[in-house]
């Protein structure tokens, strides 16, 4: 892993602020022509509060906006890094291998797994469509009732297919496969580097992906190096001044013994 100097740390920054600033304008701007077509052509869709719309405009924004600051991280983070690069070659090649002996259902199942958010999206449009299709044969409804139905339909399709999503991901994590593998590695801690633990690895869908995990570890790593170098400052600042009361204590107790020699001596010559 790479540990980031504090101006690599802050060039990464920028760049996904750059991307997300650009998916989020790009993003807005089509929500924004989409909501104004709507809202010319259908009298129902022009018949919602200005607020939803403004919320319909700003929801896509954020959407792409999140896309595109992810991949923009991940971009930074593999041209930046040859190590990196070249592991994704590795892993390129090694997938290519792995993949010659799947079947068709398997290669789709694993495709479907790794553009799991945009499937999710796509998702969300035709469950939106598809419920609005079903709601628009409701005379009784205005069509603000009707889209606002439309929408917890579709949003509830949505969740379902979220959470159906994260058990298999999840059920993958417990039997250690698909992207999860548990591997053995040498103990780090074993001075002798003879004792061997298992380790549960992720493998990313795209570069990038765990790389919020690699630098939390190194931020993690360089808040416990600060707070050693702490307590060794303040174990070192704890000596000395154990030193100097040790020196006061005697220079105190010579005093003491050099007075009473002299009241002792002052006796006797009385």
């Amino acid at each position: 892993m790479k540990i980031l100097t504090k101006e690599e740390e802050q060039a990464h920054y920028n760049a996904t602020v750059k991307g997300g600033t650009i998916g989020g304008l790009i993003g807005t701007a089509v929500g924004a022509a989409v909501v104004v077509g709507a809202s010319r052509r259908y009298h129902s869709f022009r018949a919602l509060s200005v607020p939803f719309r403004a919320f319909l405009v700003t929801s896509s924004g954020s959407f792409v906006a999140v896309i595109a600051a992810d991949r923009a991280s991940a971009k930074f983070d593999l041209e930046h890094n040859p190590e990196k690069q070249r592991e994704v070659e590795r892993e390129r090649e090694r997938e290519n291998l792995y993949n010659a002996n799947k079947t068709a259902m398997e290669r789709a199942k694993e495709w479907a797994s790794e553009n799991r958010y945009p499937l999710l999206f796509g998702f969300w449009v035709a469950s939106m469509a598809g419920s609005w299709a079903a709601v628009n044969r409701q005379s009784t409804l205005s069509g603000s009732q009707k889209l606002v139905q439309a929408r917890m339909y579709a949003q509830g399709l949505t969740l379902s297919a979220l959470l159906a999503s994260f058990a298999f991901e999840g059920n993958d994590a417990v039997k250690g496969k698909g992207r999860w593998e548990t591997i053995r590695v040498v103990d780090p801690n074993d001075p002798t580097h003879k004792h061997m633990i298992e380790k549960k690895i992720h493998h990313e869908r795209y570069s990038g992906e765990d790389q919020w995990m690699e630098m939390v570890e190194a931020e993690e790593r360089r808040m416990k190096e600060r707070q050693e170098v702490a307590k060794a400052r303040q174990a070192k600042s704890g000596s000395s001044e154990e030193k100097h009361h040790e020196t006061e204590s005697k220079k105190h107790k010579n005093e003491a013994d050099k007075k009473e020699t002299e009241a002792t001596k002052k006796a006797d010559k009385q």
